[in-house]
């Protein structure tokens, strides 16, 4: 019997795990719970919401992943993009070309801080 590999985050956030081609793994934040509006009005978390994006903090990025980094900030399409489980937390594996937007901390002088 083998055992699995550890794959417990480490200290900056990042998963030790290597993936392949152009996909990237992220973590979705829960989200669960109430929200309120721009407006002050409480959204309970039974609401039905309409299809909306999502996003989600990079963990790990493959080799030929060429704009994002991990610690990143990605917009996604939350539908159809398979989930994983690792050391009981969830995230969601991307390729590169499925994501909308990034929020980069890494910006140079002058530059916006959000890519669409």
């Amino acid at each position: 019997m083998t055992t699995p590999p550890d794959t417990t985050p480490l200290p900056d956030g990042s998963v030790p795990i290597k993936l392949l081609h152009d996909r990237v793994l992220a973590h979705v934040d829960d989200g669960e719970g109430d929200r309120r509006s721009s407006g002050g009005i409480l959204i309970p978390a039974t609401a039905q919401v309409g299809r909306r994006l999502a996003w989600a903090r990079v963990v790990a990025t493959g080799p030929h992943v060429r704009t994002i980094e991990v610690g990143d900030q990605v917009l996604f399409d939350p539908e159809n993009h398979p989930e994983v489980e690792l050391q009981g937390l969830d995230y969601v594996l991307l390729r590169e070309r499925d994501i909308h937007a990034l929020a980069a901390a890494r910006v140079a002088d002058g530059a916006p801080g959000l890519y669409l």
